[in-house]
């Protein structure tokens, strides 16, 4: 598979890695970029979602490392949340591998549409904490599981589900929600990781060289958050949303696709 990968294949490849990392680190949704720029390389659909967790687990290690210097995460308080993460990506993972995603490719697309709608409509969201709706060890055992086995099981808009999350229910603003969800998204990240490098579905020439330019992106973007804030992370989270919406309706097979052609046909 690797002798396919030409040296311009993979400038290309790195190209979208180093666009990826910066777009994740402030808002997720970096696979938008990175999935269909591997697939368009004639990688195998299983090798290409394998390889993505591999660079971008090398982003989002970067962008957690570089909120926590600047003091945004609470590791000590988000212990407990990180090992829920951890079970429920790897849960989702093994179910993964004895069903099938259908349901979910139906449903994100209208879940990602309401989370764009809440952060663009809703006035509590900005660089103002709010009082949270419910306690952190609650948020961790339902939130942080479900979205954690969401990933291993799924993936698309995790960074957006922990960002809603953590605003909605924890209380968080936009700076604060968006380093934290760096340190979830990074866990589930890496638990799938494991289980794809087991399986030997990664393309370790591609993956590590678009690992290099995540890194470069994902510290790029970090910083950007850091210093524009709300400014920058809201408005970027609304349309990375809206973009992995039309991103995933667009695909031949996917069920609200064939629902608007058959009404239109009809």
């Amino acid at each position: 598979m690797t002798e396919l990968l030409t040296t311009d294949l993979l400038v290309f490849l790195a190209c979208a890695a180093l666009l990826a990392g910066f777009v994740d680190a402030i808002a997720g949704g970096g696979g938008l970029i990175t999935i269909p720029a591997l697939l368009s390389t004639g990688i195998p659909p299983a090798a290409a979602l394998a390889t993505n967790k591999l660079q971008g687990s090398f982003g989002t290690a970067m962008a957690t490392i570089t909120f926590w210097r600047a003091g945004q995460i609470e590791l000590k308080a988000m212990t407990f949340t990180v090992a829920c993460v951890f079970a429920g990506s790897a849960t989702g993972t093994m179910v993964v591998r004895m069903t099938g995603t259908g349901f979910m490719t139906a449903v994100i697309p209208v879940l990602l549409v309401a989370i764009a709608v809440y952060f663009l409509l809703s006035p509590r969201v900005g660089d103002v904490e709010a009082k949270a709706r419910m306690t952190l060890p609650a948020f961790s055992l339902t939130i942080g599981f479900a979205v954690g086995f969401y990933d291993g099981f799924f993936g698309p808009g995790t960074g957006s589900f922990f960002a809603l999350g953590c605003v909605a229910l924890l209380g968080m603003n936009m700076r604060r929600a968006t380093a934290n969800t760096k340190l979830l998204n990074f866990t589930s990240n890496v638990v799938s990781l494991g289980v794809f490098a087991l399986g030997g579905q990664i393309v370790w020439k591609a993956g590590l060289i678009m690992a290099v330019a995540q890194v470069v992106g994902a510290w790029a973007g970090s910083h950007a958050a850091l210093r524009f804030g709300t400014k920058l992370v809201r408005p970027l989270l609304v349309v990375v949303c809206l973009g992995m919406t039309i991103r995933l309706v667009a695909q031949p097979d996917h069920p609200l696709y064939l629902l608007v052609r058959d009404l239109f046909a009809a």
